[in-house]
């Protein structure tokens, strides 16, 4: 089976890991801040804090900024489920903004009307959590101009987008948000297994999810209640949870963060290859913006549109070939989880619709031509019944 993605491990990265198995550092030691500080300064960005997961990263990017009860924060219901968990564990409100079905990305146009619905009804989001689908910025110069009018923060969940550009400039460098948030899952752009990290230009908000992530401890005597009674001193200021990164992890992300630029091209030239094979077809890709250089964490396609059924079929139809063709996402708001909110068919119809019609194909580093030649002659035989 052709794998939707997969990590590229090479005898680097190996030879990192087994360098910390043979040093004094296991869990949290000298190779998680080398790997913040590396990650920031590739993404022009002036903190990174390093975590076990992006979840965790998202969570403690909410409860830096103040997300708790009471609050509400809005994202796009084309994501994992994480990105809006992550504002439920902090007590908040969830709700989401529909999707442009050509990114499917978060509308900016749809944001408009919802906020100026909201300002009239006393529903204004604390906090905006924009999804970069696939690897794709969303249109953040645009949102940044609604977040400055309406007084919303901003994390961006660039889960997907490492290595990627908006504008020119790396996503994560924070020009237009408050916090960026990526993953290090083995399926995306660079790998530390499980892992991820968030980005801020702001020192405050960099201390605070610093303290989130370690049990909300603090051995700094300027931020204690009372002098320190000795060396071994230390006081819990806040409510933290453990989401340290180990070393191990971190020097895997290190020294694959070596190739990011490598992987990037990779898949661009994958990508680019997808896109001349459907250039002429009735299936559609989803190509990003001139002014973008996609991280291509992802390669989607839309259908035309169709029934359930023949989307089923389609996908059931290519891992019948060894493709392990995939559907990413299933809407938030119709997750059961979710129904208890209130959210139903019909809330996000842009949503929906690209649910009904999106598949994705295998996009990794090192996927062969060969391989990438057969999933684009089964991708050409679906049987596209139009609705």
């Amino acid at each position: 089976m052709i794998p939707y993605g997969k990590q590229d491990i090479n005898q680097q990265d190996i030879d990192a890991v087994i360098k910390v198995l043979k040093s004094d550092w296991l869990t949290q030691g000298p190779q998680v801040p080398l790997f913040e500080q590396a990650l920031a300064d590739k993404c022009q960005t002036n903190y990174g804090i390093a975590v076990n997961s992006a979840t965790s990263a998202l969570h403690i990017a909410n409860l830096a900024l103040g997300v708790g009860e009471g609050d509400i924060v809005w994202t796009s219901p084309i994501t994992f489920v994480a990105t809006a968990n992550s504002a439920l564990y902090c007590g908040a409100k969830v709700d989401f903004v529909d999707v442009d079905l050509s990114s499917g990305n978060m509308s900016v146009s749809a944001l408009t009307k919802k906020l100026q619905w909201a300002k009239q009804h006393n529903y204004l989001p604390k906090v905006v959590i924009p999804v970069h689908l696939a690897g794709q910025s969303c249109d953040m110069k645009a949102i940044h101009q609604l977040a400055k009018e309406y007084g919303f923060a901003i994390i961006e969940d660039a889960s997907h987008a490492v290595g990627g550009h908006y504008h020119n400039a790396p996503v994560g460098c924070g020009q237009y948000s408050d916090i960026t948030v990526f993953s290090f899952h083995p399926v995306k752009i660079i790998t530390s297994a499980e892992g991820g990290m968030a980005l801020t230009n702001d020192a405050e908000l960099a201390e605070r999810m610093r303290l989130f992530r370690s049990h909300g401890i603090t051995s700094k005597t300027d931020k204690m209640t009372e002098p320190s009674h000795g060396p071994w001193y230390y006081q819990q200021i806040e409510l933290g949870f453990n989401y340290r990164m180990t070393d191990l992890q971190a020097a895997l992300g290190l020294s694959q963060l070596t190739r990011l630029d490598e992987f990037i091209e990779k898949r661009n030239a994958l990508a680019k290859h997808y896109d001349e094979a459907f250039a002429n077809n009735e299936i559609s890709p989803l190509t990003p913006d001139n002014d973008q250089l996609s991280a291509y964490h992802l390669y989607l396609i839309l259908l035309p549109e169709t029934d359930v059924e023949t989307h089923k079929q389609a996908v059931i139809s290519l891992r019948e070939q060894g493709i392990c063709a995939h559907v990413h996402y299933i809407p938030v708001h119709l997750q059961p989880y979710y129904q208890q909110f209130g959210f139903k068919l019909g809330d996000f119809p842009n949503a929906e619709q690209y649910y009904q019609r999106v598949i994705s194909l295998p996009l990794y580093p090192n996927l062969s031509s060969t391989d990438q030649d057969h999933i684009i002659e089964q991708v050409k035989k679906i049987q596209v019944k139009k609705s």
